[in-house]
């Protein structure tokens, strides 16, 4: 027992300044935010008025709110489907002996979109987007399906799922990176072994694959969702939460409040169920994963 109190006091000139660093810059703002949630205040004024719980009630009394939650709801939902399940799918196809040779180009056609900034893209597809001169509306055009030509952004019904759609081009090619890795550490002799007793590829995809890297497709969906909960730079770019605060999410909800209105303790509010949010399903990746090793 002294030996170890002997070695922690050792160590801690080392770990102070991290330590420290992040009480600083990650700590003391998240309680900070917290008790500026409970002032009325703006931006260029020094005084605070207290209002308690205030805020908090109006926030859950918004309509607005409720409609960012199932658009962030909505955003996480479609990525688990695509990003994860159809990441998954891609580099289990690209761990194909007859495309492995191939693989390092199609990781980085896969790959390219998501090191692309965001404001980069979302100014891209507003211009595939566009009803008069997009691509996406000029193709429908050529294969026929003039039914289908649309104003996306500019209906409150498929803006939100234009939006997404974007995120999914983008983000997709990450997760199949991630797998990628997983996967390659998967013994040969595995699939070897199911080959010489009759299995087929799906069956090895399901048997195999999935159970040897389930703990990276945890990660891969927390992150995801964490993710779809944070998104606030391709609505900005694409729709800042119109047409009439359809495409709405939180992030736009809390800028909106804290930039365009002025009210800081309203956006303090918005941010610490933002925090509640992503802590809480943290929380349950830390659940799960350690729940994951003891099986």
């Amino acid at each position: 027992m002294q030996k170890t109190f002997q070695n922690a006091r050792s160590a801690l000139p080392y770990i102070l300044p991290a330590l420290l660093l992040i009480l600083s810059f990650v700590f003391l703002p998240m309680i900070l935010n917290v008790y500026y949630s409970l002032f009325r205040w703006n931006a260029f004024s020094v005084e605070r008025d207290f209002v308690g719980w205030e805020y908090y009630v109006r926030l859950f009394r918004d309509p607005v709110f409720y409609t960012a939650v199932k658009n962030n709801s909505l955003y996480a939902v479609i990525s688990i489907v695509v990003q994860v399940g159809g990441g998954l799918v891609i580099a289990a196809i690209l761990e194909d002996r007859l495309i492995r040779r191939w693989q390092s180009l199609f990781r980085t056609i896969f790959f390219i979109p998501s090191v692309i900034s965001i404001a980069v893209v979302g100014l891209l597809w507003q211009l595939l987007y566009n009803p008069d001169i997009g691509l996406v509306n000029g193709a429908l055009q050529m294969l026929g399906q003039n039914e289908w030509v649309h104003a996306w952004l500019g209906d409150s019904k498929t803006a939100i799922f234009a939006v997404i759609a974007v995120s999914q081009w983008q983000f997709t090619g990450y997760m199949v990176m991630l797998f990628l890795i997983a996967m390659h550490k998967i013994p040969e002799d595995l699939y070897e072994s199911s080959m010489i007793d009759g299995a087929n590829r799906i069956q090895t995809f399901f048997k195999i694959t999935i159970p040897q890297i389930k703990e990276m497709i945890l990660v891969g969906t927390m992150i995801t969702v964490i993710g779809a909960f944070k998104v606030f730079d391709e609505v900005y770019v694409m729709t800042f939460g119109g047409p009439g605060r359809s495409t709405e999410v939180l992030g736009t909800m809390l800028y909106r409040a804290a930039f365009r209105n002025d009210e800081m303790g309203y956006a303090s509010t918005i941010a610490t169920v933002i925090f509640a949010i992503t802590f809480a399903l943290s929380l349950l990746q830390m659940k799960w994963s350690r729940s994951g090793q003891e099986g």
